[in-house]
């Protein structure tokens, strides 16, 4: 299968209008390539803060409820983009308010058949804990699609291998990440590659990029799209199947084989994920006295 992933940069907003147009015009380019998935990033729907003026998208808590009072027309949207371009997209996550509680991170994933199901980011960052006041959602989900299985860890949820653990039947693994800083790009990238390594599966990243003035929660934005496999049989050296240039806007495309996959866990040079339960369960304390 090819995917696409995005570098996605946020626009101010001035009508509902013009952001149908954007949406159209990214998933129609990608989809003209012959793209089956469609990666979108992590906090890419923030862009429709805009829509509610100055004061609001740059207010971190009415922000918020701007973006979530707006993800029933959004969900719309991209169902029927997917349905009529006949692809795989994983939206841009949102804060999204779901209950009595604090929002929560949620990106959701459709499919072609009008079906679509969400994934709640995990674990906060330092942010979204301190300052935004965003809440861990539900649990960890497999979708079982025509492309194979699928995972998605939201950012910094990738950079903890036992998340990506309960994720080893997954065949594609969704990396949708928001990154302020060039540091934090590469620790997302690293634990994308990593998860791709334990799990012997392919990982796919999308990054916002650029800068938002108007906003505090995604005013400044670092990375970069990239797929990545483990590096071993069937796969590059590298384990990099794609990657695109650093903050430049656009889709990165990539050849995805299941059967690679499915060949390299049952033959590669090495076995991480079968081998996995090999892992010692604690560590002993020694002392080593200097003469």
């Amino acid at each position: 299968m090819k995917v696409a992933t995005a570098a996605y940069n946020l626009e101010w907003l001035d009508s509902w209008t013009q952001y149908e147009d954007k949406l159209n015009r990214w998933v129609s380019d990608a989809a003209g390539q012959g793209a089956e998935l469609l990666v979108f990033p992590e906090y890419g729907a923030m862009e429709l803060s805009t829509l509610d003026g100055t004061e609001v998208a740059g207010d971190l808590e009415r922000s918020i409820r701007a973006v979530s009072d707006r993800m029933g027309d959004v969900q719309a949207l991209h169902a029927r983009l997917a349905q009529v371009h006949k692809t795989h997209i994983l939206g841009a996550s949102a804060p999204v308010v779901d209950g009595a509680g604090r929002p929560v991170n949620r990106a959701v994933l459709y499919a072609p058949n009008g079906r679509q199901d969400h994934q709640d980011k995990q674990i906060m960052t330092r942010f979204e804990r301190e300052d935004w006041d965003i809440a861990p959602g539900g649990p960890l989900k497999l979708f079982d699609t025509a492309l194979g299985k699928i995972g998605v860890l939201i950012c910094y949820d990738s950079e903890f291998p036992l998340l990506g653990r309960a994720l080893q039947d997954a065949d594609l693994i969704l990396v949708p990440s928001c990154t302020e800083a060039l540091s934090g790009y590469w620790r997302v990238r690293i634990g994308a590659m990593s998860r791709a390594l334990e799990n012997q599966c392919v990982t796919i990243m999308s990054s916002l990029v650029g800068n938002n003035d108007w906003s505090e929660a995604v005013d400044m934005n670092t990375g970069t799209g990239g797929v990545f496999g483990p590096p071993d049989k069937g796969f590059p050296a590298t384990g990099v199947l794609a990657e695109g240039t650093l903050n430049q806007p656009g889709w990165t495309y990539a050849e995805v084989d299941r059967a690679a996959i499915a060949n390299v866990r049952a033959d590669g040079h090495v076995l991480n994920r079968s081998h996995w339960d090999e892992q010692l369960p604690r560590v002993d304390s020694v002392t080593i006295s200097v003469l």
